[in-house]
C-alpha cells in the first residue's frame, strides 16, 4: 500500500513540519514500508503469535519504612520551613 507524495505533504502539514521535495521523497518510501509492515502482521493469525509469560512469583522486595539518618540535611534544602517542616504555599482554594 504505498503511500503518495501528497499525501506525506498532508501529513506533514497536520504535524506543522515543512518539508523539501527530498524529505518528502525520503518520507514516502518509509510510511509505504511501514504500512507494508503493517499490513503483513495484519495477515498473522493470533494462533500463532508466541504468548509472553508473565513471572510466577511477586518479583518486588518488601517495602519497610524507616527514618531517613540524616532530616536535617534535608530540610536545609528547604527554600523555607516551619519547624521541622517545608514550608509551602497553599494549593487548595
Amino acid at each position: 500500500m504505498p503511500i503518495s507524495a501528497d499525501e506525506v505533504r498532508k501529513i506533514a502539514k497536520l504535524a506543522r513540519l515543512r518539508l523539501g521535495e527530498d524529505e518528502v521523497a525520503l518520507y514516502q518510501a518509509q510510511f509505504s514500508r511501514i504500512l507494508e509492515l503493517m499490513s503483513e502482521l495484519s495477515r498473522l493469525e493470533a494462533a500463532e503469535l508466541p504468548i509472553p509469560q508473565a513471572p510466577a512469583a511477586n518479583v518486588l522486595r518488601d517495602d519497610s519504612p524507616h527514618p531517613f539518618p540524616e532530616p536535617e540535611r534535608l530540610l536545609a534544602l528547604a527554600p523555607e520551613r516551619a519547624g521541622p517542616y517545608y514550608k509551602v504555599k497553599k494549593v487548595l482554594p
